[in-house]
């Protein structure tokens, strides 16, 4: 079974093409299922479009919805459409964005840390002038918001979990213990982490997570699932294959999605 689970489309503002066009990509692509996750509205601003590049406006969101619930039946018996969002976690407003999502009849919610410190993560002069143990407690904090994302119950499936390699590599070469916690706490819940293929698309150039990350996720029993995290439909489904073959050599017998919220098993 082929599949992809992260996909983004125009509303967020810094993708490319309609819902329709990552549907058809899948298709032409044989994907028996694909996912849409577009990323949520900042649902704890005061204005409807906080970041128009960054993400949907609030008042676009229901249309969203209805637009992949329509799309789901026109595509049924050609392809299984998912309902998804891609939700960023900020722990004070966690209720907030709780009450919105709820209203929906989401099959997954990826839930993601975009900003450590009020500052993104991609931001690629957040690392200039810190000391090593300030990078230390920067690595720390990301890991620890992941860790609370786990816990908060708000998600399937927690997206790009080292995404902070992505324009500074060094990231991953920072020594602490915390991943190897968060891992620990990831497993004792019925959530699942991805392997997001954009990471080749950064200065990172590889996948997120990295693969002693993904060795460390097996150890602990963490259930992995696949998203490209495609801006562009010609990214769908990019390196499944390749994904599906290293996961088989680190020792993964198989992998998840999630249909309205619960946990589907499939075999690598």
């Amino acid at each position: 079974m082929k599949f992809d689970f992260h996909t983004h489309h125009d509303r967020c503002g810094h993708a490319r093409g309609t819902i329709r066009d990552y549907i058809e990509a899948a298709i032409k692509k044989g994907l028996h299922i694909i996912g849409i996750s577009d990323h949520s509205p900042y649902f704890s601003s005061d204005e409807d479009q906080l970041y128009p590049h960054i993400a949907m406006a609030k008042s676009a969101f229901p249309e969203y919805v209805a637009e992949i619930l329509q799309l789901k039946e026109e595509y049924k018996g050609k392809i299984e459409v998912l309902l998804g969002v891609e939700s960023d976690f900020f722990p004070k407003h966690a209720d907030v964005y709780r009450t919105h999502l709820d209203k929906y009849p989401f099959d997954y919610i990826i839930g993601s840390v975009h900003y450590v410190d009020d500052i993104s993560i991609f931001h690629k002069e957040r690392w200039a002038g810190l000391t090593d143990q300030q990078k230390v407690q920067t690595k720390e904090n990301y890991y620890k918001l992941v860790e609370h994302s786990a816990r908060s119950g708000m998600f399937q499936i927690l997206g790009h979990i080292d995404a902070m390699k992505g324009f500074y590599p060094s990231f991953s070469s920072i020594q602490t213990d915390a991943i190897e916690q968060t891992l620990k706490v990831i497993s004792e819940y019925d959530i699942a982490i991805e392997v997001n293929t954009s990471g080749k698309t950064k200065d990172c150039g590889g996948w997120y997570p990295a693969d002693e990350i993904l060795e460390r996720a097996l150890h602990y029993g963490v259930n992995i699932t696949f998203g490209s995290d495609a801006h562009d439909p010609e990214r769908i489904g990019d390196d499944f294959e390749l994904v599906q073959k290293r996961l088989k050599e680190i020792g993964f017998k198989e992998w998840v999605f999630f249909r309205e919220k619960k946990m589907q098993l499939v075999r690598l």
